[in-house]
């Protein structure tokens, strides 16, 4: 058994942060002796952070079609270098990445921990480029390659965590500088921000957030992992127009067409579901009841949807 320590995680903790239901980890730890959890006093599961980051990378690779038995056998270098050969993997990106200096200093910078530096000068950018432009060329690709660099083991999970935190700083505060229309009028339309449960992921959210605001929609944010039912209330209770949801790569295909369902089943036909993001079913093949966007899209749907509403 695993020696306890302070930082190890509670069995929901794990499935938060990797997606992987409890069901799977205990059914993985009979079959196939991995994960080996410890215990608490109270008899609990504990798991420890190195067991938790294997984890979560062989999430990202079941994601891409391998298969559970293979991976949980393998170590830690054998995983980080499959994750390489992905499709949006390290290695495919040599290109980009030769390309973008500017987003490779981001990464050190990170990887550095001045986080302050790191927060300052992505700021400046912003400032720099407006708050679109930053959004969709710098943040949108950044988010992705951080993310990979995670996957190859070259950012710790605490690392991603802390880019996590800067990057919502600096959105938040572009967002509430962004000003308001002062005719009077209630700003349309009204939008839920939100992720379904299991995908804790909130920085595609906060993209899309700046580039309504900017547009002139009233944005509502419910943060992450909100239950169905919640949202289905909350857009009632906000008169909302549309809800906008945001999907990672780890998000799980069948949940995310399942909520989408449910979601669906629960609003009013007028209410529209807005999405993106990087889960393979939403470019392979679309729920019918979701609008998948990219984020340069945004302002063309928003036109069309005004003009909609005209009509």
């Amino acid at each position: 058994m695993p020696t306890s320590s302070p930082n190890d995680l509670s069995i929901s903790a794990v499935e938060r942060e990797t997606g992987l239901s409890k069901d799977t980890l205990r059914m993985w730890e009979r079959r196939y002796n991995f994960p080996a959890p410890g215990r608490d006093e109270s008899g609990e599961r504990i798991y420890p952070p190195e067991q938790v980051d294997k984890l979560r990378l062989i999430k990202k690779l079941m994601d891409h079609g391998h298969r559970p038995g293979k991976l949980v056998a393998a170590d830690m270098t054998a995983l980080r270098d499959m994750a390489r050969q992905q499709p949006g993997g390290e290695a495919t990106h040599a290109g980009m990445q030769e390309e973008r200096q500017d987003l490779l200093h981001y990464v050190a910078l990170c990887k550095e921990h001045r986080m302050q530096a790191l927060q300052r000068e992505l700021t400046q950018c912003l400032l720099r480029t407006g708050i679109y432009r930053f959004a969709i060329d710098v943040l949108a690709p950044l988010t992705v390659l951080i993310g990979e660099r995670w996957a190859s083991g070259h950012l710790a999970v605490f690392e991603e965590h802390l880019y996590t935190e800067a990057v919502q700083s600096v959105m938040r505060n572009a967002i509430g500088a962004i000003p308001t229309a002062d005719s009077g009028a209630p700003a349309r339309p009204r939008i839920v921000l939100t992720t379904i449960p299991h995908e804790p992921h909130g920085l595609g959210l906060l993209m899309c957030e700046a580039i309504f605001a900017l547009e002139g929609a009233h944005c509502i944010s419910l943060g992450v992992q909100t239950p169905i039912s919640e949202i289905a209330q909350a857009a009632a209770a906000q008169a909302a127009d549309i809800i906008a949801l945001s999907f990672s790569a780890s998000a799980r295909p069948a949940q995310v067409i399942q909520a989408l369902t449910d979601l669906r089943a629960q609003l009013p036909p007028a209410v529209e579901i807005w999405g993106g993001g990087r889960c393979p079913v939403l470019a392979r093949k679309p729920p019918a009841a979701i609008e998948v966007l990219e984020l340069h899209e945004i302002p063309g749907a928003l036109t069309q949807w005004r003009r909609r509403r005209m009509a």
